[in-house]
C-alpha cells in the first residue's frame, strides 16, 4: 500500500505582474491583464524637479545636495505650485484629494478621484499630464547562478584579498514585499555596528537590511507593517546579497529530512547593504505608481546607489509619468535594474517601467538545477520529477508503466495530451506517460485518473528542467500523485517502453542537470511600443534560482528557509547584485557607466530556445546584448551612452536614412584607442555605418559616435538588426545591439 499526501510546492514561482505585469508564476498558468485603478491619478505639474533643475541636478558623477540652499528654494517654489493646484482643486473637484507628493525625479502629486472625472482635473492650469495611476504586482516565474554569471571571478577582481566582501558598502534598495531580516542570509554579524537599529520584528532592521520603511495608501488605516508576508521580496533580496556561503536546505515533508543542498548560497553581491523598501504590504496583490514613486524617491534621498524592482505592469508608452522618474533617478545617479515582465515570448510584451530607455531590463533564463522526487526504473533508470499543486506518495508506489498514444499527440514528445477521455480502465493499476500541452495540468491528470491510472507523469514539452505543475482550481480536482518530468528525461523513460516497473520515491533529492542558460518562454520581448526601443537589455538566471524565504514559508520555526521560484523577478536581482559589485570596483562611475557595463559586456552565443534546446541567433528583442557576465561588467572598460539603438518604425519600401548618436567614454586609468565595427547578420537587409571608425580618449573622456542605418527600396523583412562591436588592441571590449522596425 502506499499514502498519498498534499504536496509542498518546492518548485514554486511567483510573478509580480501589473495588476505590475504578467504571470509567468507556475508552469501552465497565462497572462494576467495589465490594469489601472480608475480611482486614482499621478498628476505631473509644471515646474522643474531637483534632478532637472538648472540649480539643484547633480554634477555628472555626483548626488543631489539636499541640504544645500538651491534645494531648499528649488522645494520651496514647487511647493507653491502644488498649493496653488490644491486650491483649484478645492473650487472646482472638491471631492478629490491629493495622497502624495513628488518633487526629486518629477514634479507630481497623487490624486485619489473619489469618482472625479481625471479630464476635469487634467484641465487644471498647473497640470502638464494626468493619468491613472497603473496597478503593480511583484513579478514571479559551488553555486550554479553564480558560476553561469561568473560572479566569483567578479569576487576576486572587487575584492582581492577577501573576495567574499564583493559590494562591500554598496546600498541596493529592495523594492518589494519586503525582508525578513531574521533569515541567515541577512545576518549582521561581522558588519560595523550602528548601520541601523537591531530590531528583527516585523522584518526590521540590522546593521545589514539597514532601512526598513512601508509604503500605501492603506498603511496607517490597516495597521500594516514592513514584514514580508509573501516571500517574495525575501527572495530577490537574497539574490541580490545573501551573506557569502550561507548553509542551506530544504525540509522534505514525505521524510521529514532534510534534502541536503551541495553548496552553501550566496547573494551576488554578498557584503552589500540593503533597504526593505516594502510597497506591497500585508497581503496586498498590487500596489499603484505613487506607493512606488513613495519608495523610489525614499531610496535615492537615503542615498541607495542601486534599485532593485522586481515588479511590473501595463503602460501608457512614452507619456507614462512614472516612466520619467526612472530615466531621471538613472541621470541622477540612482541604478534601477527592472523585471522585463512575464508576458512573453511575443513581441512588444514589455512592461512598465521595464521599457523605460534608462531602465536596466532584465529577462530570464534557466539554472540547471532543481529539487524533486526520483523516479526509478528496474533496469537502473534514475530520473526526477517536479510535482506542484498535485497529490504526492508519502511511501514508494511501483506499478507497471503505459506509454500513452491514444487520442491526439503532442509534436514534440510523441505521447497523448490526454485532453480527452481516455479508454475506460486502460489505464488500470499504471503510471500513466502523458505529454504537457493543449489543456490544463488537472485536466489531463484527472482523465488519466479517470481511465485508472495510479500515478500519472507529464513530459515537459519544451527544454529545460520539469517545474511546478499549477491546478486549474477546478472543483473534482484529481487525486492520484502527479508529476512532471522534464523533456529530455521524459523522452528517455518513453523509450522503456510499456510495462517496465517504475517506481516513483517517496521523498525529495537535489538534481544537478546540463539544462542552463535556456530563454524561458514567459520572458518579456521587444521592442517597446511607441519607440521599438530594444528590451530586454541583459538576460540573467531566472529559473529555478533558489533563495532565501521568512521561516513561515517551510512551516518551520528555523529561520533558514529556502525555496526554488521563477520569474524574471528572479534575474532582476543578478543584476542589481551585479551593479553593486561594479560599484564597489569604480565608486566613481555614473549610473549610465555602470549600466552599460552590465549590458554591453554581457555574452553572446549562449542563449538557447527553450523549444528547441539550441542556441538563439541572438534576437535582441529576446535575449538583449546577451548573458550578464559579472566579471566582464568589472573590467569594463568603455562606456556607451545609449546601450542599444533602436531606429523606431521606417516605412517599408521608403529607402530612408536613419543616424543616431552614442556618447563613448574612456574608463580605463589610462589613455586608449577603441575601434568600431558592425556585425550585420543579414546581408541583402538594412545596412549599417559608424563614424569614425576609431577614436583614442585620455582616460576618463568622451566623444560622439554617429550611428547610421540605411534601409532599401522595398525592403519587407519587419524585423532588422545588427551589432555595433568595439574593439581595443584587436579584442573585443564592448558590444551594442542596433535593431530597425519596418513598418
Amino acid at each position: 500500500m502506499h499514502r498519498i499526501r498534499t504536496a509542498v510546492v518546492v518548485l514554486s514561482a511567483i510573478a509580480l505582474v501589473v495588476v505590475l505585469g504578467a504571470g509567468a508564476g507556475v508552469a501552465g498558468s497565462t497572462a494576467a491583464a495589465a490594469t489601472v485603478d480608475g480611482g486614482s491619478a499621478l498628476v505631473e505639474l509644471r515646474g522643474a524637479p531637483l534632478t532637472v533643475a538648472a540649480t539643484t541636478k547633480a554634477a555628472p558623477g555626483g548626488r543631489i545636495d539636499f541640504s544645500s540652499k538651491a534645494v531648499r528654494t528649488q522645494r520651496a517654489g514647487l511647493s507653491r505650485v502644488r498649493a496653488g493646484f490644491v486650491r483649484w482643486l478645492r473650487v472646482h473637484v472638491p471631492e478629490a484629494r491629493v495622497t502624495s507628493t513628488y518633487d526629486t525625479a518629477v514634479h507630481a502629486v497623487a490624486v485619489d478621484l473619489n469618482g472625479a472625472d481625471l479630464d476635469l482635473v487634467r484641465s487644471a492650469p498647473q497640470v502638464v499630464r494626468a493619468q491613472f495611476q497603473t496597478l503593480f504586482t511583484p513579478q514571479a516565474d559551488g553555486d550554479p547562478d553564480l558560476a553561469l554569471i561568473s560572479a566569483l571571478q567578479a569576487w576576486t577582481a572587487v575584492s582581492p584579498g577577501t573576495p567574499t566582501n564583493a559590494g562591500d558598502g554598496v546600498k541596493i534598495a529592495i523594492i518589494d514585499t519586503g525582508i525578513d531580516v531574521r533569515h541567515p542570509c541577512f545576518s549582521d554579524v561581522g558588519y560595523p555596528e550602528g548601520n541601523a537599529p537591531d530590531n528583527p520584528v516585523n522584518g526590521g532592521t540590522n546593521d545589514k537590511v539597514i532601512v526598513a520603511e512601508v509604503f500605501g495608501n492603506k498603511v496607517a488605516k490597516d495597521g500594516l507593517d514592513t514584514s514580508d508576508v509573501n516571500g517574495h521580496g525575501t527572495h530577490v533580496a537574497g539574490t541580490a546579497a545573501c551573506n557569502a556561503h550561507t548553509l542551506a536546505w530544504i525540509d522534505d515533508p514525505a521524510t521529514g529530512s532534510p534534502v541536503d543542498i551541495p553548496y552553501d548560497p550566496s547573494g551576488v553581491a554578498p557584503r552589500a547593504l540593503l533597504g526593505n523598501f516594502n510597497v506591497f504590504p500585508g497581503t496586498a496583490g498590487s500596489a499603484r505608481s505613487e506607493d512606488i514613486l513613495n519608495g523610489l524617491e525614499r531610496a535615492f534621498e537615503l542615498g541607495f546607489d542601486v534599485a532593485n524592482m522586481s515588479l511590473g505592469g501595463g503602460s501608457n508608452g512614452a507619456r507614462d509619468i512614472y516612466v520619467h522618474a526612472i530615466e531621471r533617478f538613472d541621470r541622477a545617479g540612482m541604478v534601477i535594474a527592472v523585471a522585463a515582465g512575464n508576458s512573453g515570448p511575443g513581441d512588444e510584451t514589455v512592461e512598465s517601467p521595464g521599457f523605460a530607455a534608462r531602465a536596466l531590463t532584465v529577462g530570464a533564463s534557466s539554472v540547471g538545477h532543481f529539487v524533486g522526487s526520483p523516479v526509478r526504473t528496474a533496469d537502473g533508470g534514475l530520473y526526477g520529477a517536479a510535482a506542484g499543486e498535485f497529490e504526492t506518495v508519502e511511501d514508494d508506489l511501483t506499478a507497471p508503466l503505459d506509454v500513452v498514444t491514444e487520442g491526439a499527440t503532442n509534436s514534440v514528445t510523441g505521447l497523448a495530451t490526454a485532453c480527452s477521455a481516455l479508454p475506460a480502465g486502460s489505464l488500470a493499476g499504471e503510471i500513466a506517460l502523458i505529454s504537457r500541452g493543449t489543456c490544463t495540468f488537472s485536466a489531463k491528470i484527472r482523465n488519466a485518473q479517470t481511465a485508472g491510472a495510479v500515478a500519472v507523469l507529464v513530459v515537459n514539452n519544451v527544454a529545460g528542467d520539469p517545474t511546478a505543475m499549477a491546478s486549474d482550481g477546478t472543483p473534482a480536482q484529481p487525486t492520484v500523485p502527479a508529476y512532471m518530468l522534464g523533456l529530455v528525461d521524459g523522452l528517455a523513460l518513453k523509450a522503456k517502453g510499456d510495462g517496465i516497473a517504475t517506481t516513483i520515491v517517496a521523498g525529495l533529492d537535489y538534481f544537478n542537470t546540463d539544462n542552463d542558460n535556456i530563454m524561458a518562454g514567459f520572458s518579456s520581448e521587444g521592442p517597446t511600443d511607441v519607440k521599438f526601443r530594444i528590451k530586454p537589455d541583459v538576460v540573467a538566471p531566472g529559473v529555478n534560482v533558489l533563495s532565501s524565504q521568512p521561516s513561515w514559508a517551510c512551516e518551520q520555526t528555523e529561520p533558514s528557509c529556502w525555496a526554488f521560484f521563477q520569474g524574471t523577478s528572479m534575474a532582476t536581482p543578478h543584476v542589481a547584485g551585479a551593479s553593486a559589485l561594479v560599484l564597489d570596483a569604480h565608486p566613481t562611475w555614473t549610473a549610465p557607466d555602470v549600466r552599460s557595463a552590465i549590458v554591453n559586456t554581457a555574452v553572446r552565443g549562449v542563449l538557447k530556445d527553450a523549444a528547441t534546446g539550441e542556441v538563439f541567433v541572438d534576437n535582441p528583442n529576446i535575449v538583449g546584448a546577451g548573458l550578464l557576465n559579472a566579471a566582464n561588467a568589472v573590467g569594463a572598460s568603455i562606456s556607451l551612452d545609449p546601450v542599444s539603438i533602436g531606429y523606431g518604425a521606417v516605412p517599408s519600401g521608403s529607402g530612408q536614412n536613419r543616424t543616431d548618436q552614442i556618447v563613448v567614454k574612456n574608463l580605463r586609468g589610462a589613455s586608449a584607442t577603441f575601434t568600431f565595427a558592425i556585425d550585420d547578420p543579414f546581408a541583402g537587409g538594412a545596412s549599417y555605418t559608424v563614424s569614425p571608425s576609431s577614436v583614442t580618449l585620455a582616460p576618463g573622456a568622451t566623444t560622439t559616435i554617429r550611428v547610421t542605418v540605411s534601409v532599401p527600396r522595398g525592403f519587407d523583412t519587419t524585423d532588422d538588426w545588427a551589432w555595433l562591436e568595439v574593439f581595443s588592441g584587436g579584442e573585443e571590449v564592448a558590444h551594442a545591439a542596433l535593431y530597425t522596425r519596418t513598418k
